[in-house]
């Protein structure tokens, strides 16, 4: 196994960077450690056997311009963007690690600002910062991610995966940005990772490409802090595979929207899911965001007539704590239902938000929000108005917003739930705590 140190030095490091993963690679496996310092350039490939290091005090910094990642295209479209900035395909026994810093050129690609929802408005062409396809034996530790453009990192059918000790520091108010993608992975271990976003923080979901359709099997999150605008740990709502043995555990939600979702719309089954000893910090948002301030938010609704939602099954939710602004949510308007759904030990106090959005619950993303139909307002894959110029999908609740809602769910076991709230009745709230609809 080889190493070969990097010095840091003026002008376009892409060449030397990338001639020392090749040669560590042809060498039969090593580690390139770029030393403190900025090395600038643009897209890189990393090849079986090498180990990407960067010391403490090394920035690799990824050049503005979508362009310059016109060599790294990938195989799984987001948001437009087909190609990254750091790209593994078909690798075996990668890594990317230590004390150094990613930074990603982000505030390259706002084009404008969006008043209606307090975000930026993004270029419709940005990269992601990392993306791993078809690799086995991955790991992504202590590394720091800042300002990326559009998905952070981005893990596409991949397997023995380590993701520990990693930061991403993102702006807050760019769309987008989500922290960590788990696509169609299995044996996937995720710790100690913090992560600031705009956008969604860990994220499982199960997208089409070319090579078919995958499942995302044996997860587990832990010991994770995630402050997110969107859903700081989610499955879904990319969701045509199904999504398997999945655990969420001793995390913490911090300055969020929502906490924790599951949302099914594309045909794959969710199963044997559990959420266990989590706090959180839910705070409304514009009608703009999908949710607004829920603890937990849990959709089945069909987006595509040919394709009906996938059943959620087996979910357990314990031993979590803290405030929302608004309520848990578990709704399903497709045949195939939530059942099996046991909570246990819940202790949230509700408390008004200073927005009054969350008093009607979201059942987004709804066929509307595929994208807009001419002369419609809104966001492709974000929001849309009807012609009455509410957002399509924003349900009130009846009677109010209780603190726990449920409706299309079956099999449903509480224990322990208690929900607290101010004295008296904010506006828009319900008089009733908890609201259980059809069964």
């Amino acid at each position: 196994m080889v190493e070969l140190k990097i010095a840091a030095a003026a002008g376009d490091a892409t060449a030397a960077i990338q001639r020392a993963i090749d040669a560590a690679h042809d060498a039969g496996g090593g580690r390139v450690v770029l030393m403190a310092g900025t090395h600038a350039g643009g897209g890189l490939r990393l090849l079986s056997g090498v180990e990407l290091n960067l010391s403490a005090g090394a920035v690799l910094e990824f050049a503005a311009g979508y362009d310059a990642y016109s060599a790294n295209v990938v195989s799984v479209i987001a948001e437009q963007s087909d190609r990254a900035m750091l790209v593994a395909q078909g690798a075996r026994d990668v890594a990317v690690t230590g004390a150094g810093e990613i930074r990603a050129p982000g505030r390259a690609y706002i084009v404008g600002d969006d008043a209606e929802v307090d975000t930026f408005i993004p270029a419709k062409l940005r990269p992601r910062v990392l993306v791993f396809e078809d690799c086995a034996g991955v790991r992504l530790e202590g590394i720091t991610i800042a300002d990326s453009p559009m998905w952070t990192m981005h893990l596409v059918a991949c397997s023995a995966v380590v993701v520990s000790g990693v930061k991403v520091n993102n702006d807050r108010r760019l769309p987008n940005t989500d922290g960590l993608v788990i696509d169609s992975c299995h044996n996937v271990l995720v710790e100690r990772v913090h992560i600031e976003t705009a956008d969604d923080g860990v994220c499982l979901k199960t997208t089409r490409r070319a090579a078919g359709i995958g499942s995302c099997d044996d997860i587990t999150v832990r010991n994770c802090t995630v402050s997110s605008q969107s859903c700081a740990l989610k499955i879904g709502t990319e969701s045509f595979g199904e999504v398997r043995r999945v655990v969420f555990e001793d995390c913490a939600v911090i300055d969020s929207n929502r906490a924790l979702g599951i949302f099914s719309r594309d045909g794959g089954a969710i199963s044997d899911v559990r959420f266990s000893r989590i706090s959180v910090e839910c705070h409304e948002t514009a009608d703009g965001f999908w949710g607004s301030g829920e603890a937990l938010t849990v959709t089945v609704v069909d987006r595509r007539a040919e394709l009906p939602a996938g059943a959620v099954t087996g979910l357990v939710v314990e031993d979590v704590t803290g405030v929302m602004e608004g309520a848990i949510n578990l709704i399903s308007t497709a045949e195939a239902g939530i059942t099996k759904v046991r909570m246990s030990r819940i202790a949230l106090a509700q408390r008004p938000g200073k927005l009054g959005t969350a008093r009607r619950y979201d059942l987004r993303p709804t066929p509307a929000d595929l994208a807009p139909a001419a002369g419609q307002a809104g966001r492709a894959n974000a929001w849309t108005k009807g012609a009455d110029g509410v957002v399509i999908g924003l349900v009130d609740y009846p009677g109010g917003m209780p603190g726990f809602f449920a409706d299309g769910v079956s099999g449903l076991v509480l224990e322990g739930v208690k929900i607290t709230r101010p004295e008296g009745v904010a506006a828009g709230w319900g008089e009733t705590m908890m609201v259980v609809e059809r069964i």
